[in-house]
Formats: structure tokens, C-alpha cells, sequence
């Protein structure tokens, strides 16, 4: 073959991968060697058994479970798994009754309460179409109840418990006024910072204070009465487009419905990252970030202390990775799945890696 006729047909070639939709090219990782295996002060545990990007996390009962999921195609696997850790074995459950991912969850009184999130289009090409669902999950009973809808239809938002009632906490949805079904890349998006209140006693929704840093992607958590956000995106849904990462922590207060001041910032800015709360500190385990010089996945671990107001940096998971679940069993933050690259970068490699980070020695 002449030099111009190889040259022609590496171009050719290369035309034909970056044709491929990137939503479509999916690898996946190699098993573990085994099922349990010590790795520093992290430990290798059972393999997650349907290894995919944009599971989430919730911790009921003493036991982990991950849920949602999301296939090439942005396709929603709308699964649900328990693991047992004293067993050291994953059950499947019943599937979320709307296959649906970027849900927001949390935990209250051993249910898992899931609010809002994004389906695809019901025709035409694929997008982000956000919804008001509101779900009941009661482990106990393998069973799921619909709520009253979320006022405000949005997904990649983050919720959490305090005092009897769940606070759903940002997210992103459309424009007021917009034509689309769904969110898109292309499209205009819309970011919020808004506090919806569910009180699950009368089934009723009640609007509180906006969160001041509109994001989504973010962690939502509940120490001591209060909430914190922590981290996620500003901008846009998408981390491949119009987005900026934030390390910006609030506070939020229930009791008084306001915000407080700006907290230590998080060392390292990143969004769709997993967390748990563990002994008055809130975990965030992993994100992803991308500008025009790079895309990447974080294996970055760091805690925020509550009361001291300030930030750890604890033992990093092994592989990088977004779109991960997380939950704290115990003394154990439980890590499972995800993604090691960022969105958008031409392939996706979901890992079945199940590990946990012994949190009890860096106690106070």
C-alpha cells in the first residue's frame, strides 16, 4: 500500500471511531481476583453484579443498597441491589417502578425515599426528561409506594432526613417556558437552588429558603440537625457542557429555614462523587472534572469535619471514578461501581469494584 493510500485509509478509520456515539462505546473492567481482598487500608469486597455509571447509594438497616443505573444510550437500568455485609453477597430487588437515573435519595426511619430524576424521551432522540416522581421504598418489605409529586420537576439533585421530614436539595430541569421535553447538551438548562420540604406524616410538600450556590451533582447531607452542600456543578447539567465545577459548602438550618455563611471550601472541586456520613464528618468519595485541557475521574477521598469546619483528606479509593454509589455501614464507607473516566470522552469503562474504607481509626 502507497503512503497516501494508508494515510487515506487511517484517516478513514479514525472518521469511523469518532462517528461511533460516545454514549454507545462501553467497556468493562476486569473482575477481581477475589471476592474479599485487602488493599492498604481499603478492602475488596464482593463485586457489584451489573457494573454501571450513575448508580446511587443508601444505607437502611444496616445493610447497602445501590440503585438506578444508566446503560449506554442514557438508557436508565432502574436497579436495585442490598448488600449484606455480613454475608459479603449482593440480592437483587424489584426494580424501581420508573426506570429513572439522577434520582436523589435518602434515608428515614429504614425507608429510602427517592425523589425526582430524568427518563428517556417517550419518542425522538435521546435526552434528560425530568420528573416530579416521589417514592417509598421499604427494604423490609421489598415494596415501593408513590408519593405526592415534587413540586418542581428536576433531576441531579441530593436530599437528606432531619427531624421526621426530607429536604430535596437543587438539581437541574428545564428552562421556564421551554419548548424541549428534555435536557440536553445543546440545549439551555436551568440550575436551581430550591428547597423542597416532604413531610411524610401528611404527604405534603412545602417550599423552604433557596440554597444561595445553585448546582446540581452535588452532596446533600444532615449532621447534627443541619444540612450541608457540598460540592457538584454550577451552570449547566452536564459535566461535557457549559458546567463548572464548585467547592463551595453551605449550610442549612431546618429549625430556622435560613442559610448560613460559607463553609471551608472543598479542597478538591468535583461533582457526581458519592458520600456518607460517618462520626459528625460527611464523606465525598470520588467526582469527575473536565475543562478544555482534560477529562478526568477523581480516586480522592475527604471528609468535612462539622463541628471543626474543616477538611481531611483520608486514604484514596484505588481506581479513579464518577457516578458511583456510597453509603457508611457501620464503621465502613462502602464504595461500589461507577465509571474511571469522565462523560463524554468516547468510552466508558464501568467497573464491578466493591470496596470499603475503614473509617473508626481516624476518629477523634
Amino acid at each position: 500500500m502507497s503512503i497516501s493510500n494508508r494515510t487515506a485509509a487511517l484517516l478513514g478509520l479514525a472518521a469511523l471511531i469518532v462517528a461511533v456515539p460516545a454514549t454507545y462505546a462501553q467497556v468493562q473492567a476486569p473482575a477481581p481476583a477475589q471476592a474479599q481482598q485487602t488493599r492498604g487500608p481499603w478492602t475488596r469486597l464482593a463485586p457489584f453484579p451489573e457494573p454501571a455509571e450513575e448508580v446511587l447509594g443508601a444505607v437502611a438497616n444496616g445493610k447497602f443498597y445501590v440503585f438506578a443505573g444508566l446503560a449506554p444510550g442514557w438508557t436508565p437500568m432502574g436497579l436495585v441491589y442490598e448488600y449484606d455485609p455480613a454475608a459479603n453477597k449482593w440480592t437483587k430487588k424489584k426494580p424501581m417502578p420508573i426506570a429513572s437515573h439522577h434520582v436523589a435519595f435518602a434515608v428515614l426511619d429504614d425507608k429510602i425515599y427517592g425523589f425526582g430524576g430524568y427518563r428517556l424521551p417517550e419518542s425522538g432522540p435521546p435526552a434528560w426528561v425530568p420528573l416530579d416522581n416521589a417514592w417509598e421504598y421499604d427494604p423490609a418489605n421489598d415494596s415501593w409506594k408513590a408519593l405526592a409529586p415534587v413540586p418542581h420537576k428536576r433531576g441531579a439533585g441530593a436530599a437528606a432526613a432531619v427531624n421526621g421530614k426530607l429536604y430535596f436539595v437543587g438539581g437541574a430541569g428545564l428552562p421556564d417556558g421551554s419548548k424541549d421535553i428534555g435536557v440536553h447538551p445543546t440545549r439551555p438548562q436551568a440550575v436551581t437552588g430550591r428547597v423542597d420540604e416532604y413531610d411524610p406524616a401528611t404527604n405534603s410538600w412545602g417550599q423552604k429558603a433557596s440554597m444561595p450556590t445553585p448546582r446540581n451533582h452535588h452532596v446533600v447531607a444532615a449532621v447534627n440537625n443541619k444540612i450541608y452542600a457540598i460540592g457538584g456543578r454550577i451552570g449547566a447539567a452536564f459535566i461535557s457542557s457549559g458546567s463548572s465545577n464548585t467547592d463551595v459548602v453551605e449550610e442549612y438550618d431546618p429549625a430556622t429555614n435560613a442559610w448560613g455563611g460559607p463553609k471551608a471550601k472543598m479542597p478538591t472541586p468535583r461533582s457526581a462523587g458519592g458520600s456518607g456520613v460517618y462520626n459528625g464528618r460527611i464523606i465525598v468519595a470520588g467526582g469527575e472534572y473536565q475543562d478544555s485541557r482534560m477529562l478526568a475521574a477523581f480516586k480522592v477521598v475527604e471528609a468535612y469535619d462539622v463541628a471543626t469546619n474543616s477538611w481531611q483528606t483520608l486514604p484514596p479509593m484505588q481506581f479513579p471514578r464518577h457516578g458511583l454509589a456510597a453509603g457508611v455501614v457501620g464503621s465502613r464507607l462502602h464504595v461500589a461501581s461507577g465509571d474511571v473516566q469522565s462523560a463524554g470522552n468516547g468510552g466508558q469503562v464501568h467497573v464491578e469494584y466493591h470496596d470499603a474504607l475503614e473509617l473508626a481509626p481516624a476518629t477523634r
